[in-house]
């Protein structure tokens, strides 16, 4: 036998609250159903597949260990792998790959595209990868314009096939740590006439890779004064990306897919 429900139920004493309530936040995973962009993954592996071409022509025409010492083709290759990953993130439909990487491989990528262009395309004598210390020719130059004009166009990539706002300004400063690392590498392998180098085989004058770090021409002095330079220059260069960045419009908006449908009232 239950006792009687009483007619009114006399208000209970509220609660006293000992603590702020801390706010909840609903990931968007939840209610963002993952999209498969198939096309994406397969342009993406085209500019994997352009990038790698890129990088076998350029060892069948040169010297493989001078060639491997190279920025251009050593950010070529992280290109080509980063871009497999990502597109096969956009097969099947998981989250993209964290955005210090890709912005990483978005800089080097522009970087060596402008250092050449600005700084060695008009020089005496030519400057290549291939066949240093004189001008390139048929697929030799063939080669250096793709490592160093198709390849980072890749950067179309990004802008068009990318949500904006990922990278962040405390990244910028880390993504110098392979920009320093490569310049102690290539004055120590000049300076110590590694295997590889043109010196070693008895070419003079052209130990060092890029000529603004050509020490025996100019001296440490001068060589350090460049790569403080050019490490200023690639450091504005990741502040104008992340600028860019959260400034530009999201090309992928019209992708998304919501895992629920608001549907209008009944009646």
């Amino acid at each position: 036998m239950t006792a009687p429900i009483p007619r009114d139920i006399p208000e209970l004493p509220a609660i006293p609250r000992t603590h702020a309530l801390i706010p909840s936040y609903v990931p968007a995973a939840a209610v963002v159903a993952p999209v498969r962009r198939p096309l994406v993954g397969l342009f993406r592996l085209l500019i994997a597949g352009l990038a790698a071409g890129t990088v076998t022509l350029t060892l069948l025409l040169g010297s493989p260990v001078r060639v491997l010492s190279h920025f251009a083709v050593q950010s070529t290759i992280l290109l080509a792998l980063v871009t497999v990953a990502s597109a096969r993130r956009a097969w099947t439909a998981r989250k993209p790959l964290p955005s210090a990487l890709t912005g990483a491989v978005l800089l080097y990528t522009v970087m060596t595209a402008l250092v050449d262009h600005l700084l060695l395309s008009d020089r005496t004598p030519p400057f290549s990868v291939t066949t240093p210390g004189t001008a390139p020719t048929g697929w030799h130059q063939l080669a250096d314009v793709l490592l160093h004009t198709v390849v980072p166009a890749a950067v179309l990539d990004w802008l068009l096939l990318t949500a904006p706002g990922a990278l962040r300004l405390r990244q910028a400063a880390s993504w110098l740590v392979y920009p320093v690392v490569y310049l102690v590498f290539t004055l120590a392998r000049g300076a110590l006439g590694m295997p590889g180098t043109v010196a070693a085989k008895g070419e003079k004058g052209t130990r060092y890779l890029y000529p603004f770090l050509d020490v025996a021409a100019h001296g440490y002095r001068h060589v350090l004064a460049n790569a403080l330079l050019l490490g200023l220059a690639f450091y504005a260069l990741a502040l104008a990306l992340v600028a860019l960045d959260h400034a530009r419009p999201n090309p992928t908006r019209h992708h998304t897919k919501t895992g629920f449908r608001l549907q209008p009232p009944v009646g």
